[in-house]
């Protein structure tokens, strides 16, 4: 399925978190701070801003009224935030089983942004006018340069 416009940069984050994802996913005990670096490498600061763009931007696009956008964006919500304690807890070092926290941080990784991609974004393609569309695509485009 083609991308609007309007939502491609955030489409390319996610390529580049479905890569940190599978790396995750397949570290051994061998490979895991490879992994962990390449995670890291793309969190600090792209994965991170591009959670809040998607809070401060997408989440809010479309009225809450809305039963299917209602329950998607709670997802997100609740993901972003099990993904942000993740990757704390596993670039913090915290102990415990890292290989396992790894894998299981790539999984959840891996299906968050397929969600996005899949329900959440062709939610948004098919009810917001494209006007509005285009303007949301504007107002990423300027918070990804770091504008207000």
């Amino acid at each position: 399925m083609k991308r609007s416009a309007a939502l491609a940069a955030l489409s390319r984050d996610h390529h580049h978190a479905l890569e940190a994802a599978l790396r995750l996913r397949r570290a051994g005990a061998g490979e895991l701070d490879v992994a962990v670096a390449h995670l890291q490498a793309f969190w600090h600061p792209r994965g991170r801003r591009h959670f809040e763009i998607e809070e401060r931007l997408i989440l809010p696009a479309l009225p809450q009224v809305d039963a299917d956008w209602r329950e998607a964006t709670a997802r997100v919500r609740d993901e972003h935030a099990r993904i942000r304690a993740a990757v704390d807890a596993l670039t913090s070092d915290g102990g415990g089983d890292a290989v396992e926290a790894a894998h299981g941080l790539g999984q959840l990784l891996s299906d968050h942004v397929r969600f996005e991609e899949r329900h959440l974004f062709g939610l948004l393609e098919a009810r917001l006018p494209e006007p509005d569309l285009a303007r949301l695509g504007e107002a990423i485009e300027r918070a990804e340069a770091g504008e207000p």
